[in-house]
């Protein structure tokens, strides 16, 4: 068998270039919008963290973001916890709610649709994280419809 010479990668080594930025730093100018929105379901895939992490930096760029939770990306925003609410049963468990909160904190709206909280996963608006906004199935498009008059950034994602 060969023997290998080269050193092996340790802790603290990088294997990119990640500081190299190819394009420049976008920032919103003043009144425009950016809408985000979750067709997916909970903890099924990354798609939850990357549009949570993509909000949260187009609200920090400028942008006035808003998120729309509908079909099953409403269980994205059910407040959580184990055994009781809040208790984190593992490292990480939280970590999408921790992320919508924060992005609400920082001026980001989230709204959710009520027809899939009670028509698909059988649960109220009580179920929401504090200041998720609970919307009429018909005001789903019309967001959307919205933002797009708007000129709005609009990052839609499915996963099924």
């Amino acid at each position: 068998m060969p023997t290998v010479d080269k050193e092996m990668h340790k802790n603290g080594d990088f294997l990119v270039d990640y500081e190299e930025k190819v394009f420049p730093d976008v920032k919103a100018d003043p009144g425009e919008k950016a809408l985000v929105t979750f067709h997916t379901v909970a903890f099924e895939g990354s798609i939850g963290l990357v549009n949570t992490l993509s909000a949260t930096r187009l609200l920090r760029k400028g942008y006035d973001t808003s998120i729309l939770l509908y079909g099953p990306g409403v269980t994205l925003g059910f407040q959580r916890g184990f055994p009781t609410l809040g208790d984190e049963a593992f490292p990480g468990h939280l970590f999408i709610n921790q992320r919508i909160a924060k992005f609400m904190e920082e001026g980001g709206k989230v709204y959710a649709c009520r027809f899939a909280t009670q028509a698909l996963y059988g649960q109220t608006e009580k179920a929401f994280i504090p200041g998720i906004i609970p919307i009429n199935p018909l005001d789903v498009l019309d967001l959307v419809l919205l933002h797009k008059k708007a000129g709005a950034v609009v990052i839609d994602t499915w996963t099924l």
